[in-house]
């Protein structure tokens, strides 16, 4: 199979990839199919689906469409975005090792070290902006390296082109979390990474109202070791939650333009504020890898954090927000702060947060789509507390 094809403008695969109008009544939105069985026309002749486990026409359609937007050669939807990190790792066997990025989502960090480490799959944390930490962390056994860009919740951003061509000469494969940027500004298979996984709760939903992962694989072998996880394993997508987020994917391109313009401008305001000890936002010139944000991204995200100095400070600044609700979740059309030390970074300890960078006065952002203004106004007053 060849990856999906992108002629097309990104808007219009969004709307339309998979989504082809119902052949039997012409409803232009594909059916929700809420059923778990399928009758057959014998004993060994289907209609295309056997059982909702193995596959289900509204998770075709969101398959499809993902796949189509990552331009990968299949997708597969998950029941959240660590049961498809976790059908990636188990790609892997006792004895294999993986090569990861020291800054990663603390709930990937949680699942690495105190679950899949018990059966007996190795995990190294390096830098991977350097070769040469690439190349002090390889070992006989390493089989994957694993990537976040940017990283939750410090905006590290990851050359993917340099990592994809060192890992191919080794001929290991590459995996990349790209729930922050989603493929509306970052596509890394078209950089040469294997793997690609979404949390589908956040951006591509849009709306809160649905928890979900995926998988999208350039390569037929690949895609067919994943399908088989996913049907042995059975950790699938509920076909409410596909047709959700199909839903929300149609308007991906016009909320990630303003979700980005709000985070831009919230980032430059907090810039200016002499309370806040330090912005990370890859849009910021003075971001230290903004060159390589323009070069590998087409724009900037939602996404971004600031620092108050302490933890004392950080609660009375969260204790006050009025328009920003407090969450642990991020992608949604509502504005959320996060607080890394108890939410997203709690399943870590002190000693890793600190080695990570992640302070106690640290808050994280994920601008939504309302009016700028008012978001800006929330953030002035809320800062008079601190």
């Amino acid at each position: 199979m060849k990856p999906q094809p992108t002629e097309t403008g990104f808007s219009t695969r969004a709307i339309h990839a998979g989504q082809a109008p119902d052949p039997l009544t012409g409803a232009i939105i594909p059916p929700l199919y809420l059923t778990s069985t399928y009758a057959l026309e014998d004993v060994d002749k289907t209609k295309g689906f056997l059982y909702s486990r193995v596959g289900n026409p509204t998770r075709k359609a969101l398959e499809t469409n993902l796949a189509a937007l990552e331009g990968g050669t299949a997708a597969l939807a998950f029941a959240s975005g660590m049961a498809a990190i976790n059908a990636v790792m188990t790609l892997l066997n006792a004895g294999d090792h993986v090569i990861c990025q020291d800054n990663l989502y603390g709930g990937s960090v949680r699942l690495f070290n105190q679950i899949l480490r018990r059966f007996g799959i190795e995990f190294t944390y390096v830098d991977p902006s350097s070769p040469a930490n690439l190349d002090a962390a390889l070992r006989p056994n390493t089989k994957l390296l694993y990537l976040e860009t940017p990283t939750n919740p410090l905006m590290h951003l990851i050359d993917l082109k340099l990592c994809a061509q060192w890992a191919r000469r080794r001929k290991l494969l590459t995996a990349v979390d790209n729930t922050f940027m989603t493929p509306y500004y970052q596509r890394p298979i078209e950089l040469g990474i294997d793997i690609v996984i979404h949390s589908t709760t956040k951006y591509l939903n849009g709306h809160s109202d649905g928890i979900g992962g995926a998988v999208v694989v350039n390569g037929a072998e690949l895609a067919a070791r994943l399908h088989f996880i996913q049907k042995a394993a059975g950790a699938i997508l509920a076909p409410m939650e596909c047709w959700l987020i199909s839903r929300g994917v149609k308007t991906l391109a016009v909320r990630m333009r303003q979700h980005s313009a709000n985070a831009m401008t919230i980032a430059r305001w907090l810039a200016k504020q002499n309370k806040v000890r330090v912005v990370h936002y890859p849009g910021l010139p003075d971001h230290p890898q903004h060159k390589l944000a323009r070069r590998q991204m087409s724009g900037f995200g939602g996404m971004l954090s600031f620092d108050l100095g302490t933890e004392a400070r950080a609660r009375r600044f969260a204790k006050r927000l009025k328009v920003f609700a407090l969450g642990e979740s991020l992608g949604g059309v509502e504005s959320l702060i996060a607080y890394p030390k108890t939410m997203s970074h709690a399943g870590i300890s002190a000693e890793e947060r600190a080695g990570m960078g992640i302070g106690d006065g640290l808050l994280r952002v994920s601008a939504g789509i309302e009016d700028v203004a008012d978001l800006i106004g929330d953030l002035q007053q809320a800062l008079r507390a601190v």
